[in-house]
């Protein structure tokens, strides 16, 4: 079993980070941002959360 968080995330969600605004203050590690556009999948380096674009969703062009 794995303790490896997989988190499914929206164009509404980015720019996307982590820690997420969910996560506790005093358990989190510096803000990283995150590329998720690229291959619809990251991982964090610092906690290894994996983040998945939810199927269908579309990122557009500012």
């Amino acid at each position: 079993m794995s303790d490896v968080k997989e988190i499914e995330v929206t164009v509404h969600d980015l720019p996307l980070h982590c820690p997420t605004a969910a996560v506790a203050l005093w358990a989190s590690h510096p803000r990283v941002f995150l590329d998720v556009a690229a291959t619809g999948h990251v991982a964090c380096p610092y906690c290894g959360t994996k983040y998945k674009l939810k199927e269908g969703e579309v990122i557009g062009h500012h």
